[in-house]
Formats: structure tokens, C-alpha cells, sequence
């Protein structure tokens, strides 16, 4: 079965807010997608959506060929979904959890062992424990093991490592990558901007619109300004007087240094550092970088901003 995911002009609004904006997207079988945003971009609306939860106030999508409001029962059979909040039964064991879920799916755990080995050979030793007195990278992956106990076509996956330990991060999209291999499609909403190198492409979203729709490569070649890390003693004293300097186009802080982009297509650094000295800065260090996600998204972002 294709594993398509089609979106046209999607819209949803919750009073006078709209969450999303005219939403237009398309996911191919297979894919490994990746929506990043922070809180309030519309990721989780857009998931809610996807999974038969919600109505559209407007637009359309198909998941698998199937539409989202005519055909909402097929698709809750060929998608699992994760949401951003750990919402399995607390007071059930990790395996009464699994019977339960498959039980709702009409189907077995052993008929479904295939789709979820890999995880469940790291769960099965504590599969008597209960799912409340489980580790955050546990519930992790018991929710997982849940939401594919019917070995769906699609995956959503809504934030699905916030608030987990680095290596269960890592782990965790070990375990996506083995699941695209098997030919699930994946659209994972997340607002760690870093995660987005690991997904073959993403959307940046933020207020209910996409602002960018590439691979992360493509993306970052789209930045299309020489980036510059500054650092200095005093880094708020540093933000503030960057942001004075009559060129500075961006100026954001970045853990111990500020990301500048100048106006102009060249920039003399000698200049720059001169201005930042006749401030009352001292021991500045400007170097040039590459930018990352983040510096896109903000780029993006105020551009966004500014057209608004």
C-alpha cells in the first residue's frame, strides 16, 4: 500500500487563534519527515488533524489514498501515533499495556513481534513493571511498542524525545531508522533543532505556516549570508551593543558567543571589532561559521516577521 501523506491548504483555528495557516504538504512513502518548531508552531495541531482527532476548519488531506473526514475509520487502522504527552495507563504493566492496545487493534503481540523485536527486547526485561514506575526513555519505548502493535503504514510521532537523556535520544532515533527501513512512513514533530539532521527532510514551522520546506542541506545552503560568531567577556553587554551597530542585520545569542549577519554582502571584521572596542568590549574574538538549522529558523523567522 503507498504510504503517501497529501496535504492541501490545511487550516484550523481555536477561537481567534489559528493554529494553522493554509497548510500545504506532501510526504512521500517511505519518508523520514521531520516537522520542527517551537511550542505553539502548530505541530501538534497538524497531528491531531492527521490523526481523524480533530475537523479542518478548510483544506483537505489523504493519508495512504484514504481522506482524512470521509474515511477517518480505515486510516485509524493503517496509522500509529504518539502523542507529545506520555498517555498509556500508569497503573498497568508494560505488558498489560501492550495486550491492552492490541487488543484494541483486534490483533496479538506475536502476531505483530516483527515490527517491534528491536524495542521490545530492550522493554521485555521490566515487562512486569508498571508503566508509571518506568524511566522517561522506558515509557519512551513502551509508547512506541504501543503505537505500532498494529503495524501501521504511517507513524506520527509528536515531540517524542523532549525531556529525555541524551542517550535515549540517540537510541530512539536508532530505532526510527530501523523502522524506515521496514517502509514505515515517520513524520516526527519536534522543537530540538538539531534533531532536524537526522530526518531527510523537514518543514521549520512557526505560527501555523511553513516557512521552509527542504532537506537540511538545502536548507542551510539557502541561508545566503556570511555568518559570524563573536564572543567577548561581557556576552549580554556584547548582544546589546551588536544590536546598535548600524549594519547588523541579525543579531542572536548562541550559548557563549552571538551569531551576527551583516546588511552588507562583505563585511570587514577588523571594523566590526574596532566598533565593538570603541564600545568598551575587549578580548573579541570574530570568527566565520557555517550556520545550522537554528540560524536558518531565526533567519526565516524574522524574515517572516517583517513581511508580516
Amino acid at each position: 500500500m503507498d504510504s503517501k501523506i497529501s496535504i492541501k491548504d490545511l487550516s484550523k483555528s481555536y477561537g481567534d487563534v489559528q493554529a494553522l495557516k493554509g497548510i500545504n504538504l506532501d510526504i512521500e512513502s517511505g519518508e523520514l519527515f521531520g516537522l520542527i518548531g517551537p511550542d505553539g508552531a502548530g505541530k501538534t495541531s497538524l497531528f491531531r488533524l492527521l490523526a481523524t482527532l480533530l475537523l479542518p476548519d478548510s483544506g483537505s488531506a489523504t493519508l495512504c489514498g484514504f481522506d482524512m473526514v470521509k474515511e477517518y475509520k480505515p486510516i485509524r487502522n493503517i496509522l500509529g501515533y504518539m502523542p507529545g504527552r506520555f498517555s498509556l495507563y500508569q497503573d498497568l504493566s508494560v505488558l498489560e499495556n501492550l495486550n491492552f492496545f492490541a487488543t484494541v487493534f483486534d490483533t496479538r503481540i506475536e502476531d505483530n513481534m516483527e515490527m517491534i523485536r528491536d524495542i521490545w527486547l530492550q522493554i521485555e526485561p521490566f515487562k512486569h513493571r508498571l508503566a508509571g514506575k518506568l524511566s522517561g526513555g522506558m515509557k519512551q519505548k513502551l509508547a512506541l511498542c504501543c503505537a505500532l502493535i498494529h503495524q501501521p503504514k504511517i507513524l506520527l510521532l509528536d515531540e517524542p524525545t523532549t525531556g529525555v537523556d541524551v542517550v535515549s535520544r540517540s537510541e530512539f532515533w536508532q530505532m526510527l531508522k530501523s523502522l524506515k527501513a521496514k517502509g514505515v512512513t515517520i513524520i516526527v514533530a519536534t522543537p530540538y533543532m538539531d534533531e532536524a539532521n537526522l530526518c531527510e527532510r523537514v518543514a521549520l514551522m512557526q505560527d501555523g505556516e511553513i516557512l521552509s520546506l527542504n532537506t537540511p542541506a538545502g536548507i542551510i545552503s539557502d541561508f545566503g549570508r556570511d555568518l559570524y560568531a563573536i564572543q567577548g567577556k561581557d556576552i549580554y553587554q556584547l548582544l546589546l551593543d551588536l544590536r546598535t551597530y548600524p549594519h547588523a542585520n541579525s543579531v542572536f545569542p548562541f550559548g557563549q558567543s552571538i551569531h551576527y549577519t551583516d546588511k552588507r554582502d562583505a563585511i570587514s571584521p577588523s571594523e566590526l571589532k574596532d566598533y565593538l572596542i570603541s564600545k568598551g568590549q575587549y578580548d573579541i574574538e570574530i570568527s566565520k561559521i557555517t550556520a545550522g538549522i537554528e540560524d536558518c529558523f531565526m533567519a526565516l523567522s524574522q524574515q517572516n516577521k517583517v513581511q508580516a
